[in-house]
């Protein structure tokens, strides 16, 4: 009786940790911070195994208006006409992951290839940049900042020489991953630079998104863009191909939108393409305003 009694306990104890276990799972994968994201098939490495789900904020749709998926070639917008920033819970209703991925496919303008603007900025209800990136085309680099725990604003320059092709007025695609201690650029689906990191602070959600507009007076800049997308997986930038810069264009021009995609393989996890440089090019500087 004592040896049947100890079985059934420890069945119980081992059935109530496996239910724990799967409960805290779900709730990691079901915050609803990050909704179903519908891309194109053909953009993905057929060498890279990518989520059974994809996920993330199309902004090409958040910022310009432009709805649905685009199965044909990919229209290009003229920015520049009018300021391009919103509320950031308008942009994320449930918040931003610390983790995610952000590409784009643009290219500069002959009146606007030597400006410094930002790529992309997110800042709080004081008008304190909780994250940036901005291009640099006097300098041709990539710059990105945010604040750490102790919310000073730390600084990473990316000056690669790959870089340079960002300002030759062609069209372009810039992947930037951002994991917990590492970011990586990517330029035409080639990794740059890679850098060690500070720990970040959490995005206040109650200040204001913008993408595109120039440093130097807040207007918006003038580019020409295709897609500007956020993955909430920061392994996204690396299993991008570039078909969107070849002619003809690669691969079959289908959709999906992360719940139903075609037969894949499980994911295994990713290595990072490069070890991360230990180099890092900061300073403590006093927050940014807008």
């Amino acid at each position: 009786m004592v040896s049947y009694f100890l079985r059934w306990t420890a069945f119980i104890w081992i059935a109530t940790c496996v239910s724990c276990t799967l409960e805290m799972a779900v709730t990691e994968r079901g915050d609803g911070s990050c909704p179903p994201l519908s891309v194109e098939d053909y953009r993905f490495s057929d060498v890279l195994d990518r989520p059974l789900q994809i996920t993330g904020f199309d902004l090409t749709e958040k910022f310009l208006d432009r709805k649905g998926t685009v199965l044909e070639d990919m229209p290009s917008f003229r920015l520049g006409n009018a300021p391009l920033i919103k509320p950031t819970k308008q942009i994320f209703p449930n918040g931003l992951p610390s983790e995610y991925s952000l590409v784009s496919v643009m290219r500069v303008r002959r009146t606007t290839k030597k400006d410094r603007w930002y790529f992309w900025q997110i800042f709080d209800q004081s008008g304190s940049s909780q994250v940036s990136v901005v291009v640099d085309g006097g300098k041709k680099v990539v710059e990105l900042s945010f604040q750490d725990l102790q919310k000073n604003t730390l600084r990473y320059t990316f000056k690669s020489r790959d870089l340079h092709a960002l300002f030759d007025r062609q069209w372009h695609k810039l992947g930037i991953s951002l994991q917990s201690s590492i970011v990586s650029i990517y330029v035409d689906c080639k990794l740059t630079e890679r850098r060690l990191i500070d720990e970040r602070i959490s995005m206040d959600p109650s200040g204001r998104a913008l993408i595109t507009t120039r440093i130097e007076d807040g207007r918006p800049v003038d580019i020409e863009m295709k897609q500007i997308l956020l993955y909430c997986d920061p392994y996204m930038a690396e299993m991008e191909n570039c078909c969107e810069l070849t002619e003809p264009k690669c691969g079959m021009k289908r959709s999906f939108n992360g719940t139903s995609p075609p037969p894949v393989t499980a994911q295994i996890p990713l290595m990072l393409s490069q070890p991360a440089s230990q180099s890092m090019d900061r300073c403590p500087c006093p927050d940014e305003k807008v």
